[in-house]
């Protein structure tokens, strides 16, 4: 996987108020810093003195390594590209592998590498599975040899490197889910070299079947071309043209069907959601823009994920690939939708008898009595915002407005410090790479790009909850502009703008986010924590509501439905499908690019292994429940690997066990110390307490039934349902639940009833 950064990880409208000053992004001491006013924050132009932005892998600085005609565009950092793009070997100026699936690839001098790993090994003592890059072909032009590749576009998931040198260019589109590389190529005849010689199966002149190690790949030449064979060299004289593509095929038999649409070449993806609030779903349609480059074909064959192919009742073909995901099935076709219910997120879980009201005061004055975030860096502050912020509507139930109050005052000053410009703590905007960074900054979120999406989605949940209790605070004019900078940042809806990329962490394709800003791993981008990055979208969600951006609400909505399919899918294989059938554990602490590991960044503890993706507990952790049997073998695992039950993280353990079996969760709390001991550092006994004993009273999550608000969940126990609602707006609400049942909800108010 390449050099691994040191990461002890958990151990202990968007605004557009400021043109960025000339000197953004240099070095400190380049230009005098500036403070760019965003209603009553700031951020600055200028890195503070002393630290450092992206830089490669021998510390040196690095700039986006794109082509001309895009290089004013923000660059999609933490994609599955990214390598091709940000330049993490000092010593490689093309890129890393990158895995589209079903196909992989890596940009050398020649060209363009293309493979496609049917098989897996499993590594690490058993703890990961790779389905490693080897090149079948390498893509090129008779004579290209580079001197590096670049970014020449891209899209919601195409992207296209670009080749020059000696006179010729070579430029290819790639893609999540293609079985095609689109070629453009000038200087010479199209080139192709096999890693050994070749098997032709199909020979038409210029569309040529060839069967290299066992893979079946076709390739196109314009029409009046003829491909040639030289012991593992293939090429065509293009004829005065300057295209070709290669695709690979499930088998033999596709041949013709793939001839068909080879000319079809994408020139770009787009995904737009929907999300049918009255039905409690949310719709997405992927659809591929193509251009006929010969004849008026401009359909073509994308294949998909399980997370997608799953929920689509769009028409599939019997063609399917191997994929590190599992299965993918091929649709013929330029557009699918997908069609999933939402699982609503709640402030807090609602109030109920099976709490002590006494023993929870107790527990929330001792955290407003202790209430503080230091001065860390940006991940830890929000892990300290976040413990605050998930205490505050506790307090609130319990009547404790003194504790309350002082917990959400100690909150706003912190997020106040960290959003003006020239002190301890600050956020500094760098012009060459459109991204906003906080600092101190740390786990490479400075100089690789890391995490961002994990760091500022507590930021933007803790705005939430202070918003929900003070809306003027959160105002564009007061300091929800600069919450909207880090949500611009992190998670921008907004394509075609200048100062930030199109959703940066969020993979729309493969249905999750990306941690490593440089993707500069053999095994491609990872994630860990997907936690973290649900934890972000929930913020969006209750922000958006609490802000009356319906559209920002929308956008998390998307996020979260899209990801907790992803996270039950390929973090716990809660069909059994997704992982290898020789992969010896059911679930992952980080997905890969090349697979999947049981293992975190910082150690080999089950407890943490199997912990990692739960954290942080909320009321956005709800869609876990969708899969009580894949928790309840997840936590059977680690029993078996710890040796007995959580120690060091039990009380999280606990928490994730409650929305499976909660009345096992209060024995185990009961039995473990709960309440007697440090909890994990995101934690505090008010919200471990009361998540546990209101689970026992009400019941686990039950997501047969949702409802027309995306801040809304239901609860059940022995055929008995208890529904819940937060109404951010200011007036009344009715929520229906698609049982039929109905709960009226005040104005910015909380509303429990069960029945």
């Amino acid at each position: 996987m390449g050099p691994q950064p040191k990461r002890r990880r958990i151990l202990l409208a968007l605004t557009a108020a400021a043109t960025v000053a000339a000197g953004a992004g240099l070095p400190a001491g380049a230009a005098a810093a500036a403070e760019i006013p965003v209603g009553r924050g700031s951020y600055s132009d200028t890195r503070p003195p002393g630290t450092s932005g992206p830089v490669d892998n021998a510390g040196q600085p690095v700039t986006p390594k794109v082509t001309e005609r895009v290089a004013d565009r923000p660059v999609p950092t933490n994609d599955w590209w990214s390598s091709l793009a940000f330049q993490r070997a000092a010593d490689n100026p093309y890129s890393l592998p990158m895995f589209g699936h079903p196909l992989s690839y890596r940009a050398v001098a020649g060209g363009l590498e293309v493979g496609y790993a049917t098989e897996h090994v499993v590594v690490g003592g058993g703890a990961q599975y790779e389905f490693q890059h080897k090149a079948d072909l390498t893509l090129g032009v008779a004579g290209l040899n580079s001197p590096d590749a670049r970014a020449d576009g891209w899209s919601d998931w195409t992207v296209s490197p670009y080749w020059a040198g000696g006179g010729r260019t070579l430029r290819a589109t790639i893609g999540h889910g293609s079985p095609y590389v689109y070629a453009e190529a000038t200087g010479g005849a199209a080139q192709i070299t096999a890693a050994a010689a070749p098997q032709v199966f199909a020979d038409d002149g210029n569309a040529l079947g060839i069967t290299v190690g066992g893979k079946h790949y076709a390739l196109f030449a314009p029409t009046g071309s003829d491909w040639t064979v030289s012991g593992s060299t293939l090429s065509a004289d293009l004829g005065g043209k300057d295209y070709y593509s290669v695709a690979v095929l499930p088998d033999p038999g596709a041949f013709e069907t793939f001839s068909r649409y080879a000319f079809s070449f994408v020139t770009g993806s787009r995904v737009d959601w929907d999300y049918a609030q009255d039905q409690g779903r949310m719709n997405a349609t992927y659809t591929l823009q193509t251009e006929a480059r010969e004849g008026t074909e401009t359909g073509t064959l994308q294949a998909l994920y399980p997370h997608q192919w799953k929920h689509t009742s769009d028409q599939l073909t019997a063609y399917e690939y191997v994929s590190p995901r599992g299965t993918m099935k091929v649709r013929e076709g330029a557009s699918f939708t997908t069609s999933q219910d939402v699982t609503g997120v709640l402030p807090a879980l609602p109030e109920s008898g099976g709490v002590d009201q006494g023993r929870l005061t107790a527990f929330v004055n001792e955290v407003a009595d202790t209430a503080a975030v230091g001065r860390a860096d940006t991940y830890w502050t929000g892990k300290a915002l976040g413990r605050l912020a998930q205490v505050v509507p506790l307090a609130d139930q319990v009547g404790a407005a003194q504790a309350r109050d002082k917990i959400l005052g100690v909150m706003k000053a912190r997020l106040e410090e960290w959003f003006t410009a020239g002190g301890e703590t600050e956020f500094s905007y760098d012009a060459v790479w459109k991204t906003l960074t906080g600092y101190p900054a740390s786990y490479g979120s400075d100089t690789e790009l890391n995490d961002h999406h994990f760091h500022y989605g507590y930021y933007v949940m803790a705005a939430a909850v202070v918003a929900q209790y003070d809306p003027a605070w959160a105002a564009d004019s007061a300091w929800g502009g600069m919450v909207r900078e880090l949500i611009a940042d992190a998670a921008n809806p907004a394509r075609g703008g200048d100062r930030y990329p199109f959703l940066r962490g969020f993979d729309v394709y493969a249905g999750h986010s990306w941690a490593a800003g440089h993707a500069g791993f053999a095994a491609g981008n990872n994630q860990e924590a997907s936690s973290e990055s649900v934890n972000l979208s929930a913020g969006l969600i209750m922000f958006g509501a609490a802000t009356g951006d319906t559209e920002l609400r929308d956008l998390g909505v998307y996020l979260l439905t899209t990801e907790s399919e992803a996270v039950r899918t390929y973090w716990f294989d809660a069909d059994q499908d997704a992982f290898p059938a020789d992969f010896p554990h059911n679930t992952l602490g980080m997905v890969w690019s090349a697979g999947g590991a049981h293992a975190t960044w910082w150690t080999g503890n089950p407890e943490e292994i199997h912990g990692i993706n739960v954290l942080p507990v909320t009321g956005a952790s709800l869609h876990l429940a969708r899969d009580k049997a894949a928790i309840d073998r997840n936590l059977a695992e680690m029993e078996r690997e710890n040796g007995g039950p959580a120690v060091e993280w039990r009380e999280l353990l606990w928490e994730f066990q409650a929305l499976s079996d909660p009345a096992a969760a209060r024995e185990a709390y009961a039995a473990g110390g709960g309440g007697t001991y440090t909890p994990e550092t995101g934690e505090s006994w008010a919200h471990v307490y009361h998540w546990i004993h209101t689970l026992a009273a009400t019941g686990a999550p039950d997501p047969t039934v949702t409802a027309d608000s995306p801040t809304a969940a239901v609860f059940a126990t022995g055929g008995t349902r208890t529904y819940a609602a937060h109404n951010y707006g200011a007036t009344d609400q009715t929520v229906t639940f698609s049982d039929g049942k109905t709960l009226r909800v005040p104005a910015r108010s909380s509303a429990t009833e069960t029945g």
